[in-house]
């Protein structure tokens, strides 16, 4: 018993710091996600998706200068037909000014026949 003890501690301590690691994760992105936009711009529905009815969301991550422009979009989710024209919209965003660079989800909608 005693050898097993020895085994499951160091489990446990890892498990518990995975926890405090995930948790300020997460306080982070829901600081960074309050980040207010001033300038939303919409994607172009391709019409090759709408030849093929496709719907769908697109997550695209971005990275906001602290003047509030977009350094980088990245899509991170979605059909393939539909991730140019996400991320080409999300460069075109404008944020509120903030002391440092942050990062942030962006989620697009397509609909069919839009």
């Amino acid at each position: 018993m005693h050898v097993t003890c020895k085994r499951i501690w160091p489990m446990i301590l890892i498990l518990a710091m995975a926890g405090v690691f995930v948790q300020t994760l997460n306080l982070s992105a829901q600081q960074e996600a309050s980040r207010k936009s001033k300038k939303e711009v919409k994607p172009e529905y391709p019409h090759i998706a709408h030849e093929l009815k496709l719907s769908g969301t697109v997550k695209v991550t971005v990275v906001v200068s602290p003047n509030g422009t977009v350094k980088s979009a990245h899509a991170t989710a979605g059909h393939p037909v539909l991730l140019g024209p996400a991320e080409d919209a999300a460069k075109h965003w404008e944020f509120e000014p903030a002391d440092r660079e942050t990062s942030l989800v962006l989620e697009f909608q397509f609909k069919s026949g839009t």
